[in-house]
């Protein structure tokens, strides 16, 4: 069973000046994974190209130099609309990526190293009261704890999708890995029952094929679909992957279809139920 002790809003203590937020220990681990792992960069692999499209690897690291300096407060460059972007949010993205584009990749880091550290400081000066405030977010109006709950998970994504580009798998336990994963894993309920239109009385299990196997299941009863922690008996259909091809999937950068093409994922028992609920998974772009 997939762990998202870390999904919802997380309850912190205020102690001395600053509080002791969860979700701050979740981003400094989510942020000092990206530097270590940009320390590692040639020149070459910051110019491959990122499932993101348009993206190079030095772009996914200038987009979230970009955010993070907006929510310091920093001057936004105007927004760009290339082909690939549908909405305001991706139009105020690029236009970060593209006043960064001119910077080497070891540049765009220590813009991010700067930036990430600023924030830290600015978080870590916070009493709690400060992360209840409601306020925008991409999920609507929330607590600002729970939006930097979403922080962290987009940025544990990036920092998979330069991995994925540069071949450097990793960074698949820890405090950032396990918020992101779990808050993909609670979306599965919506994707099986809603996009998908799993029957009443099926079941759809999740399956991880690397390291320690486990699985989440989700059940659909009386029209509505939920996770459960156990079956009777075995599930409609199981979809087996390994961890990378489910975020991926989840966060539609890979398909369904060619998953299942190049051999990254297996459907067992209910075949067109399973291709449905693949096929619907992308629910984050």
């Amino acid at each position: 069973m997939v762990n998202d002790d870390h999904v919802g809003t997380v309850k912190g203590s205020t102690v001395g000046e600053g509080s002791k937020e969860p979700v701050i220990d979740a981003l400094d681990d989510a942020w000092g994974a990206i530097v270590e792992l940009g320390d590692a960069l040639d020149d070459g692999e910051w110019e491959l190209p990122s499932e993101c499209p348009g993206w190079t690897v030095r772009d996914v690291l200038s987009h979230m130099v970009g955010t993070e300096r907006s929510l310091l407060g920093d001057a936004s460059p105007d927004p760009l609309e290339p082909p690939h972007v549908h909405n305001e949010i991706g139009a105020r993205n690029e236009g970060w990526v593209a006043a960064l584009r001119w910077h080497s990749g070891p540049q765009v880091l220590a813009e991010f190293r700067d930036v990430t550290a600023r924030r830290l400081a600015e978080l870590r000066s916070w009493p709690t009261a400060r992360f209840d405030e409601v306020g925008p977010s991409p999920l609507g109006m929330v607590p600002y704890r729970e939006f930097m709950n979403v922080r962290v998970m987009d940025c544990w994504v990036h920092e998979q999708d330069i991995r994925v580009a540069t071949a450097r798998p990793g960074h698949r336990e820890g405090p950032a890995a396990g918020l992101a994963i779990g808050r993909l894993a609670s979306a599965m309920p919506f994707i099986v029952g809603r996009q998908a239109k799993a029957p009443d009385g099926s079941s759809v299990r999740f399956a991880w094929t690397e390291g320690d196997p486990g699985h989440l299941d989700v059940v659909v009863s009386g029209g509505r679909a939920a996770m459960a922690d156990a079956l009777e008996g075995e599930p409609t259909t199981e979809l087996r992957m390994d961890l990378e091809v489910f975020w991926r999937l989840a966060c539609g950068r890979v398909t369904g279809e060619a998953a299942r093409a190049a051999g990254l994922l297996e459907i067992r028992g209910d075949e067109e139920l399973g291709r449905r609920v693949a096929d619907s998974m992308a629910f984050m772009i």
